[in-house]
């Protein structure tokens, strides 16, 4: 029997539309092997650009129904999304750039040298060459830059894979209009329209991690299905890598000297970032260790302020919104906890921002946990001593985060290094003097962290986020009529590469 796929309203909590059916495993089996018959036209890079750009110009062309869908079924309203329309048509455009300049194949030559000691050495040629079909999985906060038309399909395809995408339930209807715009684009320069598919349904999810022809996949969400994506990706008879984005905390350092001279400023700051988007970056600062004293308390009072005045919001579906309530109302009952503006549900639908604040001495592990929307815990602590125990029990995290005093940080031996270091050993980006929400598309960022964090090294964001879905080989002694034009001594399509070990 058809499972219906509704388009549900997060204002009204009323279905707006049946958008598909959920597919069944035969379903996911014809989606993946159609996908897979895309992977030799893929195999033009010159194509891929074409793709990539493309689809930026599609979703561009339809930005209006783009976001006015999206909105419908988010209710991240249309500044927000007019912005991150921008961002996924940018990212695209960047691939694209990515593909054209072809640095990310890392072509490698050693030439022969029958001199060589310890023994010869044969003639050694080395490049990276796509996985194969890539499942993504899309977010629920970000219906665009993380979704359908988001990075990990942007990496994956620039890397040469076809994409089959699990479109998340709280926005079919935007998920099925950008998946028709991709796929034309993809027509539009020559390519099959099965480059992009995709499935609804939870466990299409599970089936599609699970097919024999999926080579990895990428996923953005919860721990728990995250976790459990993973434990399958690594239990099939041939594993393969997940690169799955979880949870953090992305904790936050207000050193004394930073309290003393600005805590006015950070405490009204700490308020318009975890209060963004309704809490639900996966950047928002959820921890934040304050001093103890007077300055402390001037933060926590600017905060008090900032977040009483913010104004309520909705959250992304009920589901998420019942778990917040719940989970902030839980932390505030803990024993040692105050909530000086307490989380609150506005309406049916609406939620008020808060938090709460514990001594560093009664903090508890729940106060350790995500809690996903506008909460954050703010932690008071009186010595270097309590700072440091509270680092010790943090789990792995996407950002970390140190307001430092204009003294400290110009110091270089001094304790804010020391922080930093600390902080390092704790998260993939580190910040200084700012806030962790929002996260540049260049080529030096890093999205990404130790677990639960990720379940990998590697970035989801920025241009080295395609080196998930490659995997290097090298041909040795290899006859020049044989070898790919990439590794051709006379560098046919003029690519950045190393040579006996100088870079040209």
């Amino acid at each position: 029997m058809a499972v219906p796929v509704w388009s549900v309203d997060p204002r009204t909590g009323k279905q707006r539309e049946q958008v598909a059916v959920e597919a069944t495993a035969e379903d996911v089996d014809a989606a993946v092997r159609a996908a897979a018959a895309a992977i030799p036209a893929l195999a033009d890079r010159s194509v891929r650009s074409r793709l990539l750009r493309a689809a930026a110009g599609a979703l561009e062309e339809s930005a209006a129904d783009v976001v006015a869908t999206a909105d419908a079924e988010t209710a991240l309203g249309a500044p927000r999304l007019t912005g991150e329309l921008a961002r996924t048509a940018y990212q695209l455009r960047a691939f694209a750039d990515v593909v054209d300049e072809g640095a990310f194949l890392d072509v490698i030559i050693d030439h022969a040298d029958p001199a060589a000691q310890p023994i010869p050495r044969p003639d050694l040629r080395r490049m990276k060459i796509p996985l194969g079909v890539v499942a993504v999985y899309a977010a629920s906060n970000f219906p665009l830059a993380f979704s359908v038309p988001g990075g990990d399909t942007a990496s994956a395809l620039a890397a040469g894979c076809p994409v089959v995408v699990k479109a998340h339930p709280d926005h079919p209807a935007t998920s099925a209009l950008c998946a028709r715009l991709l796929r034309g684009a993809a027509e539009s320069v020559g390519l099959p329209a099965d480059t992009v598919v995709l499935l609804h349904g939870f466990q299409a999810g599970v089936e599609l991690v699970r097919h024999p022809a999926v080579a990895a996949a990428g996923f953005t969400g919860s721990v728990p299905g995250g976790r459990a994506l993973y434990d399958a990706a690594a239990a099939r008879p041939q594993p393969i890598p997940f690169y799955g984005e979880l949870g953090s905390l992305n904790p936050v350092v207000v050193t004394e000297a930073a309290a003393a001279e600005r805590a006015e400023q950070i405490g009204s700051g700490l308020a318009g970032s975890f209060t963004l988007g309704v809490g639900q970056f996966c950047t928002k600062p959820g921890l934040v260790l304050a001093p103890a004293g007077s300055d402390g308390d001037r933060l926590v009072a600017a905060l008090t302020g900032a977040a009483a005045s913010a104004a309520p919001g909705v959250l992304l579906d009920s589901r998420m919104r019942t778990n917040f309530l719940a989970g902030a109302a839980a932390r505030a009952a803990l024993p040692g906890v105050s909530a000086p503006v307490a989380p609150a549900g506005e309406g049916e639908t609406f939620v008020r921002p808060g938090f709460v604040t514990v001594p560093a001495a009664e903090l508890t592990d729940l106060l350790l946990e995500e809690c996903f929307g506008p909460l954050t815990v703010v932690v008071r602590y009186g010595s270097a001593a309590e700072l440091s125990a509270v680092l010790d029990r943090l789990p792995g995290n996407l950002t970390a985060t140190a307001h430092l005093g204009a003294a400290e940080a110009a110091e270089e031996d001094g304790p804010a290094a020391t922080l930093l270091t600390r902080l390092t050993a704790l998260a993939g980006r580190v910040l200084v003097n700012g806030w962790p929400t929002g996260v540049a598309v260049a080529p030096a960022q890093h999205h990404g962290g130790p677990y639960p964090a990720t379940t990998s090294t590697s970035t989801s964001v920025g241009a080295t986020a395609i080196d998930r879905w490659l995997r290097p080989v090298t041909y040795q002694d290899t006859p020049p009529a044989l070898l790919p034009p990439e590794l051709r001594e006379s560098n046919p399509l003029s690519l950045p590469r190393r040579v006996d070990g100088v870079r040209s």
